[in-house]
């Protein structure tokens, strides 16, 4: 023992670790809050999620103040009025969800509702260009009883071309988007579907939630690969499913469902993505309030992409 060590010395050391002390659980709380995150993934959520009547200014800025990188705007909304609050608040515009694909879809029987449906698809496009967003989000379909599978792939594959000149003039990708639409129900399809167009302008945007109640999301990713130019990161309970029924499956917390998140993770560094990752909160808990229930969502986005 170094006799040299004195009562002063000892009281320095003591004074030095009761600071340390009175730090280290602040420290705690904000790495247990908002880790690190591993991968060059930028953080959005769509706009269409957050509910309420505030101006899209002010959606904008609660947005930004829960800590999101950027935004997923709806196709025909007020140009201006976006991108005053994409310049006030700094978000970028991550990409544009086509607003007419569900009401007029490409696969419809009737002629004029795909054409109304294409001139939809440019317009999404434009706000696209307009915003600086690179891809546009687009539902290319649905199979029902009124519309058979092999006419549903042939009419949407028919119709997207159309739009294609206007995709390459404007610089912006058409991504197709996996739901519940009982169509492209495999990867291996889904990769075959974009592969088909031949174009650089064609690729899809995954939707990790959506796949879980019939599929794995990493072997999706493992297929699609880097046709993938947007995420939508949503959660799911296959328990809540097969107890309460299908769409209850989304009302369920992040990281509470059956998303295996970091073999997700593993699979998106696996194939290289670099991209966005937007949130699409399905479940909106009652009686908290919007700011609040955005910094949760943020918080847990942050999870997430550590892992």
């Amino acid at each position: 023992m170094n006799s040299s060590f004195n009562r002063r010395d000892f009281l320095k050391l003591g004074g030095s670790a009761l600071a340390l002390a009175s730090l280290t659980p602040a420290s705690l709380v904000a790495e247990e809050t908002a880790p690190a995150r591993k991968r060059v993934l930028k953080k959005g959520l769509m706009f269409a999620t957050v509910s309420g009547t505030a101006s899209v200014m002010d959606k904008f800025k609660m947005i930004k103040d829960a800590g999101f990188d950027g935004v997923e705007p709806n196709s025909g909304m007020d140009r201006d009025e976006v991108l005053k609050a994409r310049d006030a608040t700094g978000l970028e515009i991550a990409s544009v969800c086509d607003s007419v694909h569900w009401a007029k879809t490409l696969t419809d029987a009737n002629p004029s509702v795909r054409a109304v449906g294409v001139e939809g698809l440019k317009t999404a496009l434009q706000d696209a260009q307009k915003y600086g967003a690179s891809s546009v989000l687009l539902v290319p379909g649905a199979v029902n009883k009124h519309v058979s599978y092999e006419d549903a792939y042939k009419r949407s594959q028919e119709e997207i071309r159309k739009a294609l000149p206007m995709a390459e003039q404007c610089g912006v990708k058409i991504a197709i988007e996996n739901v519940w639409n009982d169509f492209l129900l495999s990867p291996l399809e889904a990769a075959r579907y974009v592969d088909e167009f031949n174009s650089p302008w064609v690729g899809w945007h995954f939707d990790i939630g959506n796949v879980i109640a019939y599929g794995f999301p990493e072997q999706w990713i493992q297929v699609l690969g880097k046709r993938i130019q947007k995420l939508h990161i949503k959660e799911y309970s296959r328990k809540k499913r097969d107890d309460e029924g299908r769409w209850k499956g989304f009302q369920v917390e992040y990281l509470e469902g059956d998303n295996n998140w970091p073999a997700v993770m593993k699979a998106l560094d696996g194939v290289g993505y670099k991209g966005w990752a937007i949130a699409e909160p399905a479940w909106w808990p009652q009686g908290v309030e919007l700011p609040v229930r955005l910094k949760q969502i943020s918080e847990k986005m942050d999870k997430i992409l550590a892992l």
